[in-house]
């Protein structure tokens, strides 16, 4: 199986980025099961299966601010496992909330049980004996959401210290994309922070080519649940909307292109007059507070340093 995945992930890249659409939207609605696609690699949630990036990810999201032990904490897309409620256990969450918008997380109690055993030769503690992975979250204190914005309507309001996710902000449907940010207003702490990372790479070439489309054919359904939708929000955009649901936003990364990696003249008019400073932006991380909390200037609404996105 694994070199069959190696050889299907080398065939990926050959595929032009537009021969990609019409074949997800095909294998998108054959009658196979999403773990069969993830083994494939057609499909996958992210890599939160694999606990050195679970802890990686996780910390730099804990690192951005302040928290005493007993905390509680949201993240928004944990993906294809739920290693990340041993995680945040292991550095002193109390209550732990993951939202998806789907049953992707893998529910074999072996793969948990491994990465206890990970986590215990690394010097934590955590629960290591369950039989079911419903038993593991319980013994961390977690709640496994898998209906979207209904499980964030679900927290009560006030009741979390730390948000975070990793490359997942730009997968949230437009319609439902504001909404959601005021849902993480509603229930973070009024001395509670925010940390993401967000990819505005297309997911199809890792470049602007769903800037192509006009808006009723990139939002339709169709397009929507085939594998390779992104909201398609760019990097100013999605700071006003950052802003206009309560939060103060610290941009603490920003990675751009040195050069429009698909040509200004084949995105579609909404996009093409956008200027330089926009287009450019191909990833970045941001820190949100509540407005209404005192911050420091550093806290503000600034722009960080720039690293060079050479793809």
């Amino acid at each position: 199986m694994k070199n069959q995945t190696l050889g299907l992930n080398r065939l990926k890249k050959t595929i032009p980025w537009w021969a990609k659409i019409p074949a997800k939207l095909v294998l998108a609605r054959l009658p196979v099961r999403y773990g069969l696609w993830k083994r494939l690699g057609i499909f996958r949630h992210g890599r939160m299966d694999t606990l050195d990036y679970a802890m990686r990810v996780f910390r730099s999201h804990f690192e951005a601010g302040k928290l005493d032990r007993g905390f509680t904490c949201l993240e928004l897309g944990p993906g294809d496992s739920l290693v990340s409620a041993l995680v945040a256990f292991a550095h002193g969450a109390r209550r732990i909330y993951l939202v998806d918008a789907g049953t992707f997380a893998s529910q074999d109690v072996s793969f948990y049980h491994d990465m206890v055993a990970k986590l215990e030769t690394h010097g934590y503690r955590v629960p290591a004996t369950f039989d079911s992975v419903e038993e593991m979250l319980k013994q961390c204190g977690a709640q496994y959401f898998t209906n979207g914005l209904n499980g964030l309507r679900s927290i009560p309001f006030g009741s979390v210290d730390f948000i975070w996710s990793q490359s997942v902000l730009e997968h949230v449907w437009k319609r439902e994309f504001q909404e959601t940010v005021s849902e993480w207003s509603r229930v973070l702490k009024p001395e509670g922070f925010g940390s993401h990372h967000v990819d505005l790479k297309d997911h199809l070439n890792y470049a602007l080519n769903n800037l192509r489309f006009p808006e009723s054919v990139w939002e339709s359904s169709l397009f929507r649940t085939s594998g390779f939708y992104t909201n398609r929000i760019r990097f100013s955009e999605m700071l006003h909307i950052f802003e206009k649901c309560g939060f103060a936003a610290r941009v603490s990364a920003k990675t751009c292109w040195q050069q429009m990696p698909t040509p200004r003249s084949r995105l579609h008019n909404h996009f093409r007059e956008l200027p330089d400073d926009d287009l450019l932006v191909s990833s970045f991380a941001v820190v949100l507070r509540h407005r209404a909390t005192p911050v420091s200037e550093e806290l503000a609404f600034r722009d960080s340093p720039t690293s060079v996105d050479q793809q």
